[in-house]
């Protein structure tokens, strides 16, 4: 949760709307509850009215009703439905009471109803059951003495229906939240939609250094916009300050190096041939440093760039092979291209002349009579360069694990070379891998690019 905005606001969102409909099913509860009290007092009006109109005292002062309410409810033995008239001499009970009775206490504080005069309250009925009790004291005559008129209904009916109208609407508050969890997933996707977006642009700086965030994006995140292609300047430059420096320096050591390898040739005239042997492997190994370095500028420039370069590894190969074959170590080889003219690989030509160059030229130096370089489009590109020689000094698998330089891994013969291709490889998002040649005899170098197109059908 901590690490995902979108999670953090859906439970947020979530939490936030269960505890509102939470409230509104409380708040709502209460409000029916009372809805029926109200509901009640008003329908036990009616009946209390109609007592009312009845009653009368008799010789002996008690309350008589000539002619008792219908409703069978009254007449019906514990039917949750009851009436009392009480006065000082006797009491009169609707046949539902049965043996029991009502309350007859003062309700002077008792709540009013919406009817003007009675009042309403809980109080312990019959069998040990609360009632809810709408009373009232009236005189039905002159004489002044007052009967406690009482119409009760048991509190278990009351709540039946608030319990029946909780259920119901807590089911539907149940619908409600998913309803509103999904709009608020929907806002939090479509609130969250700017920084897909930043991400996409993102994506295509990391192709390309000198890309930069587009400014149309809601005014919360451009400061984060803002910042991030300020950041995005300052490391093109530094990049490009440093790559400036190495290929400067890389550069300006080759002017001392060849005034070296002059003086190495001066001593070698002179007779001095231990110390221009000993200058010239110093000289050499100073010029590999400078152009692995310079290969690892180059590469280093290839990753920055965007990939939206293509080239035909059928033409190039054709091309390097035609300037080998004119050379002294390349005259007595044979060369065999079989690549299919459709193939692309995705990098400039320049870069892929580069390494195609160094491989045949490494192929055709150490090879005794054949090089072939062939190619394939059936799972992206892949590229094989083999020859008849007698192949690497030490295993593939360990040549490719010393830190990365196969130049420094003991096999002179094709380490520079080797290194320079790997460099510019990986930084097309290809892979390189060495072995031995199952026809030929040789090293076989496959260069694969995983995301190329293949031969077009």
């Amino acid at each position: 949760m901590a690490r995902s905005l979108r999670l953090r606001l859906l439970i947020g969102a979530a939490v936030a709307v269960f505890v509102a409909m939470l409230l509104a099913w409380v708040s709502m509860i209460l409000l029916f509850a009372h809805h029926i009290e109200r509901r009640a007092a008003k329908e036990l009006t009616y009946d209390a009215v109609e007592l009312v109109a009845r009653l009368r005292l008799g010789d002996d002062g008690a309350p008589v009703v000539d002619d008792p309410p219908h409703d069978a409810r009254f007449e019906t033995p514990d039917s949750g439905y009851y009436w009392q008239l009480t006065t000082k001499q006797g009491a009169l009970r609707s046949h539902s009471l049965w043996d029991e009775s009502l309350p007859a206490v003062d309700p002077g504080a008792a709540r009013t109803t919406e009817s003007s005069g009675w009042k309403t309250r809980f109080a312990p009925g019959p069998a040990g059951r609360r009632v809810f009790v709408l009373e009232r004291n009236v005189r039905p005559d002159r004489s002044g003495n007052k009967v406690l008129v009482q119409v009760a209904v048991d509190e278990a009916q009351l709540s039946h229906v608030r319990n029946e109208f909780g259920r119901e609407l807590a089911l539907f508050l149940a619908l409600l939240w998913a309803v509103l969890f999904g709009a608020a997933w929907l806002q939090v996707q479509l609130g969250l939609q700017p920084l897909r977006r930043v991400r996409e642009e993102l994506t295509a700086l990391r192709r390309d250094p000198s890309a930069r965030l587009s400014q149309v994006h809601p005014v919360e995140i451009a400061p984060l916009t803002a910042a991030i292609n300020d950041l995005a300047e300052a490391r093109e430059r530094d990049l490009t300050r440093a790559r400036r420096r190495a290929s400067d320096l890389a550069h300006s050591l080759k002017t001392p190096l060849a005034a070296l390898h002059a003086q190495s040739r001066r001593a070698r005239a002179a007779g001095a041939t231990e110390a221009a042997d000993g200058l010239d492997r110093a000289i050499a190994a100073a010029a590999a440093a400078v152009e692995t370095e310079l290969a690892r500028s180059r590469a280093a420039a290839i990753r920055d760039a965007t990939n939206t370069q293509e080239s035909s590894p059928q033409r190039i190969a054709e091309r390097v092979v035609g300037v080998v074959e004119r050379t002294e170590t390349g005259a007595h080889v044979v060369f065999e291209v079989d690549i299919d003219e459709q193939l692309r690989a995705p990098i400039a030509e320049d870069d892929l002349t580069e390494i195609l160059g160094a491989l045949i030229e490494n192929a055709a130096r150490f090879a005794r009579r054949r090089v072939r370089i062939a190619g394939s489009g059936e799972h992206g590109l892949m590229l094989c360069v083999e020859d008849d020689g007698r192949g690497l000094d030490i295993s593939a698998e360990t040549a490719l694990m010393r830190g990365g330089r196969l130049d420094e891994s003991g096999t002179a013969h094709h380490g520079l070379g080797l290194a320079i291709v790997r460099d510019l490889v990986e930084a097309t998002a290809g892979e390189i891998a060495l072995g031995r040649s199952e026809d030929l005899g040789g090293l076989r170098v496959v260069l694969t690019w995983p995301q190329a197109a293949g031969a077009e059908s």
